[in-house]
């Protein structure tokens, strides 16, 4: 079935490239595309001075036990919020001077204040409600287990009623002098769970009204955002890769929705939310499979999404998993088209084990077929904490895994790729 047909939301294959002025923020800039003669290519590899940097992460990092002790704290009215920010703000800056110091250009915050990296954001929107739990399979490579995530609900009007992001923004801001990045839940996030089910029939007898309500919510922090000088933003998007996996796309199928259908309409989704965006604000999804103590839920390659993915998402660049097979191959990149980055996630954030720096080049290599690889980046393949708990390495191991990306990129792309 179609998700919606709202004429302002869909896009057609002419309007890949399409531009809109922007009354307060100037206009669009549309990407040329890389034509290289072979003596340049060399130094278009080692000059990549805007987001994703060659090598680059998806956001979220351990958190350190001082802060998690803290959060309890919290939790238990043992300390105040004001008690827990200051802890808070204190793992920031050390995190940050440890980004820095292993040579990253992008620079997050850890996600350091979330429980969990889409919770924590919707529940601040007008009209979601956060209750009870999701029941999920996860995976891991010794077995199965059960976590069932928080359930989000749209139980009225959505509207964006107070900044959420932009205070953490700021402070990161002033504790780097690279780069920060911005993560945040794709607004997919706010309809894939539930689908139909999950959205108060009273409040949205219409769906086109509640994506064009989605959309605005989301606008509005996004030029919160910039107003206030964010110029690297990512998507966190579960749902693209979950309509990758056989499984879910069958439940998919079975609550009324078409899998087939979807990634067309969620490109069409974030799509309403970017398409007015400044020239200067790169905006970046990462796709992800699950991840919950080193447990993820889908599986399957990119085929199925593939042409909604990078022919119809106005996105300027890809952090896409490929740390083993259930990724699957990279043949699906060959939909890239050329105006647009893909950061190959080739080191896995679920175990300890790092991967041989001649391995990763050689991945990226196989890659190389598809997108040029002047087009290519290298990060982690997911977070390391996408909720609290963290994935079951160590902070050790996290930053081994950062700097062996860092060490391949020097490698493939020359000293200055960095």
């Amino acid at each position: 079935m179609l998700l919606y047909t709202h004429p302002g939301l869909r896009t057609e294959p002419g309007d890949r490239y399409r531009r809109f002025p922007l009354e307060t923020s100037g206009t669009w800039a549309t990407p040329k595309p890389c034509k290289m003669r072979p003596a340049a290519r060399e130094a278009v590899w080692v000059s990549r001075v805007n987001p994703p940097f060659r090598a680059d992460h998806v956001g979220s990092l351990l958190r350190p036990r001082r802060l998690k002790e803290a959060r309890e704290r919290c939790q238990s009215h043992d300390i105040g919020s004001d008690e827990l920010r200051a802890v808070e703000d204190d793992a920031i800056r050390e995190v940050v001077s440890k980004q820095e110091a292993i040579g990253l250009q992008s620079i997050t915050d850890g996600e350091f204040r979330r429980t969990f990296f889409h919770v924590d954001f919707l529940q601040r929107l007008q009209g979601v409600a956060i209750s009870g739990g999701i029941a999920a399979k996860f995976h891991t490579r010794e077995g199965d287990i059960d976590f069932a995530p928080p359930r989000v609900t749209v139980t009225g009007k959505l509207r964006h009623v107070q900044d959420i992001q932009t205070e953490d923004f700021r402070f990161l801001k002033s504790v780097t002098t690279r780069t920060p990045k911005v993560t945040i839940p794709s607004p997919t996030m706010v309809h894939f769970r539930g689908g139909r089910q999950g959205i108060d029939i009273a409040a949205y007898p219409d769906l086109d009204e509640f994506f064009e309500d989605l959309a605005q919510a989301y606008r509005d922090e996004v030029a919160s955002l910039y107003k206030a000088g964010c110029r690297y933003l990512q998507f966190d998007d579960t749902n693209l890769a979950y309509l990758c996996d056989p499984q879910l796309r069958a439940h998919t199928a079975a609550r009324g929705d078409d899998p087939n259908e979807l990634p067309h309409a969620y490109a069409a989704l974030i799509n309403s939310v970017i398409d007015r965006r400044p020239a200067d604000l790169t905006v970046a999804i990462h796709l992800c499979r699950g991840n919950f103590r080193s447990a993820w839920v889908a599986e399957g390659g990119y085929e199925p999404v593939a042409d909604a993915l990078f022919n119809e998402l106005h996105v300027d660049a890809y952090f896409l998993e490929y740390d083993d097979a259930r990724s699957g191959t990279f043949e699906p990149l060959r939909f890239v088209p050329q105006d647009k980055v893909v950061v190959l996630g080739l080191l896995t954030t679920k175990v300890a084990a790092l991967e041989p720096a001649a391995d990763i080049a050689r991945r990226i290599e196989e890659a190389a077929r598809f997108v040029p690889i002047e087009h290519l980046c290298l990060s982690p393949q997911c977070g390391f904490a996408s909720t609290v708990h963290g994935n079951q390495i160590t902070e050790a191991d996290q930053w081994a895994k950062l700097e062996r990306i860092l060490d391949v990129t020097r490698q493939v792309w020359g000293a200055l790729a960095v």
